[in-house]
């Protein structure tokens, strides 16, 4: 059966076509994730026309409820959304037909996520085009897959398709991502499975690739003859919340640097694809992970946030977090210095920091340029130039280089020249899931991540999770850019991070 899936309107330049007509099946109906980011893509995806008319989505939860009740929870959750200012999804207002055509679509069952009554009672209301979304905890994920294998409902046949979605964590370490691997994998083809990554269905994460490879002017200088170091930044302003019984096990480095960090850096640092099809850009991602060196202790520093005030407001060490033990070793806050083995970046040091109550909310990839040699301007003060990635908060590209200050002599300024995407292009509410979502209806799997590309990316991390065991993170005072150490790692080689505040 062929499920080659159609060009994207972004290669074609044709307009965007509706999804085939399928059912989504979400595990974990009632949870946050279903109610604050997948309902209101589907909402985002029905205002623009993509769904099928034919399109069905069932929600399956362990707890008690109906169809109309979990239509009518949803439809609150929705509402909220139009009147709470912080949410990501705040349009100002909610469509009634858009809306409306989601919430006729909505049915509820309720089922244990291990029970095989559960899945026999899906096949038996199953058929066509189906897609089981994992929206639950990371320990149901082999469970699920295997009941859904033994149900029969992975199996492909008739034109029709059979895809799961699979959040992260994907694995906690290297040996439980490959055994994670090995175990779905025994009930699909590698095809069939979509690790999804929540990073990548940013728009300014997707256009990485087109400032990189469309455009003449920037390619040259992506290369180390050129590169001095680059650093991929997530910073966030808020704490473990209430979030301490997950945080706990996990920390900073599992949650956030082998996904996400990665697909950043995957973005900035990978080879051309040969072509925008899913696997050639997948191929591409996945040579440069590969190419990783392990981190060594040497090169990494872990955080923990203490007591402090973020925006002129006290608030609590990570210890005093709710779920938290008195005495925690996780990290809040991880900085690694990784080498690529390539011939483009031998050489080049690329820092990845992420942290919880620092001093700004920030995702950004900055790439700091060698000073030309010769140059006749060589000691009189010419800063470094820099192409600076806003991903988040705010949208856009920064290139900083010198021009001459106006007056008769031969004076250097620093100048920015930028562009934010909402003085080009119309944006339209997202949560970030919307083309995600779209992209596995249609089987584009460019923006999801591969067996390979996973296991590489924790192989590369593996040493530094085995020999932090047991240690005792570095702190940092809440509201501020993080431990000494991950200053003094960069300082080693000359280098310092931007401040956070710098914007």
């Amino acid at each position: 059966m062929d499920q080659t899936p159609p060009p994207k309107a972004a290669a074609t330049g044709e307009p965007v076509a509706k999804a085939p007509p399928c059912t989504l099946v979400i595990f974990g109906a009632g949870g946050d994730l279903t109610k604050r980011l997948l309902m209101p893509a589907l909402y985002n995806l029905a205002s623009g026309g993509l769904l099928d008319d034919a399109v069905r989505i069932i929600g399956v939860d362990h707890n008690a409820n109906t169809d109309e009740g979990w239509r009518q929870a949803l439809s609150d959750t929705m509402q909220s959304f139009t009147t709470d200012r912080t949410s990501e999804f705040h349009p100002d207002h909610i469509d009634p037909v858009a809306w409306g055509f989601i919430r006729e679509r909505l049915h509820f069952r309720q089922g244990d996520f291990t029970a095989p009554e559960t899945f026999s009672g899906l096949a038996q209301a199953l058929s066509g085009n189906v897609i089981f979304y994992l929206a639950v905890s990371a320990r149901f994920f082999g469970p699920i897959v295997d009941a859904l294998g033994a149900a029969g409902l992975l199996t492909e046949g008739a034109g029709a398709f059979r895809r799961v979605v699979i959040e992260k964590p994907f694995g906690s370490d290297l040996d439980s991502a490959r055994a994670l691997n090995a175990r779905i994998l025994k009930q699909g083809a590698e095809g069939q499975f979509f690790r999804i990554d929540h990073f990548l269905g940013k728009e300014t994460v997707q256009s990485i690739l087109a400032i990189r490879f469309a455009n003449g002017l920037l390619g040259p200088v992506w290369h180390r003859d050129h590169i001095d170091f680059v650093e991929i930044t997530a910073a966030e302003t808020i704490g473990v919340e209430a979030r301490g019984a997950f945080y706990e096990p996990t920390g900073a480095l599992r949650d956030m640097v082998p996904n996400h960090l990665f697909q950043l850096l995957c973005m900035v640092a990978m080879e051309p694809p040969k072509t925008l099809d899913a696997e050639d850009v997948r191929d591409a991602k996945a040579r440069l992970i590969q190419a990783v060196r392990p981190v060594s202790t040497a090169d990494a520093v872990r955080g923990q946030y203490a007591a402090g005030a973020e925006h002129g407001h006290a608030v609590p060490a990570y210890r005093a977090e709710p779920n938290v033990a008195a005495d925690s070793r996780t990290e809040t806050y991880i900085a690694l210095k990784l080498s690529i083995d390539n011939d483009r970046w031998r050489g080049v040091p690329f820092y990845l920091r992420t942290g919880k109550r620092m001093t700004d909310r920030v995702t950004e990839i900055a790439l700091h340029i060698k000073a030309p040699v010769p140059s006749p301007f060589a000691g009189v003060g010419a800063a470094p130039d820099m192409l600076r990635f806003r991903i988040d908060p705010e949208q856009g590209l920064d290139i900083a280089m010198n021009a001459k200050r106006p007056g008769p002599r031969m004076d250097l300024g620093p100048v920015t020249a930028a562009f934010e995407y909402g003085d080009f292009f119309r944006e339209t509410p997202s949560v970030g899931y919307e083309t995600l979502l779209y992209d596995c209806m249609i089987g584009d799997a460019t923006l999801f991540q591969r067996a390979d590309s996973i296991e590489a990316a924790w192989a590369a991390v593996d040493p530094v999770l085995k020999a932090s065991a047991g240690a005792d993170p570095e702190p940092y005072a809440a509201g501020s850019d993080g431990p000494a150490g991950a200053e003094a790692l960069l300082a080693r080689q000359g280098h310092r991070w931007l401040p956070l505040d710098q914007r």
